[in-house]
């Protein structure tokens, strides 16, 4: 059985939580602020901890500092819809995956068990997770890898399809290179170009509409007619790796 801390002063959503993890097998503890949040670590062998940003006191960006700076604890954070700037925050601070509220619990429980498990396969492997978020820079923007979503310079946050995701992914494992529509397809939707002649065209005109490029006179990705496409990002930091 797994030992699931949630850390929240709304009453109401820590009750609905603990009544819905515990049906899915999980035991459930709860504290209100970060010296309950302490406390609560010090009595029970907790495996993950569900951590909302708006606590009194000392706010969850910060309580996720100081768990990631004494352990690998796995954490998820719960923020305002309106607020990427926290999750960004939350996520580059070491946080593995974020909530927004309101959050349908059955969505918490399903990344609740994706966290678990990645983290179970990492130490079977010998592995210490440094953070699951794996970030991919490229001239502003940042690929969260293991989410699966983009931060834009202005902080908004955009989601990727999978496709999209493998798409980029590809391309920027090969920056300011060439990229045949054939190789393009196959790393993206794993199919060969016979039978999808035109989809790739239309999945990268999707990706262009993600990063703000102007197909009519693109920055980013690059038509090179009669071959496939070039990504001109100045500089790539990181490594976009596929989500288990």
């Amino acid at each position: 059985m797994h030992h699931i801390l949630v850390v929240d002063d709304d009453e109401e959503i820590t009750t609905l939580l603990t009544r819905y993890l515990t049906r899915f097998g999980f035991a459930t503890y709860v504290a209100s602020d970060g010296d309950s949040m302490r406390a609560q670590l010090a009595a029970h062998p907790i495996d993950l901890v569900v951590l909302d940003i708006m606590l009194p006191g000392v706010d969850g960006i910060r309580l996720a500092k100081e768990l990631r700076e004494r352990s690998q604890l796995p954490i998820i954070m719960l923020t305002a819809r309106a607020n990427p700037f926290d999750c960004v925050l939350g996520l580059t601070l070491g946080a593995n995956d974020y909530m927004g509220k309101p959050f349908e619990p059955r969505e918490l429980v399903a990344r609740i068990q994706n966290v678990l498990r990645y983290t179970a396969a990492a130490a079977q492997a010998g592995e210490v997770p440094q953070d699951l978020s794996e970030v991919v820079q490229f001239d502003g923007w940042q690929l969260y890898s293991m989410e699966r979503y983009l931060v834009a310079p202005d902080g908004a946050v955009v989601p990727l399809s999978g496709a999209e995701f493998r798409l980029l992914s590809t391309f920027l494992r090969s920056p300011r290179r060439v990229c045949s529509r054939d190789r393009l397809m196959e790393q993206a939707q794993g199919r060969t170009m016979a039978a999808f002649e035109r989809s790739i065209d239309l999945l990268v005109s999707r990706l262009r509409q993600k990063l703000g490029d102007d197909p009519r006179s693109p920055t980013l990705i690059k038509t090179v007619r009669g071959v496939g496409y070039l990504f001109e990002a100045r500089k790539v930091q990181g490594q976009a790796v596929w989500p288990r």
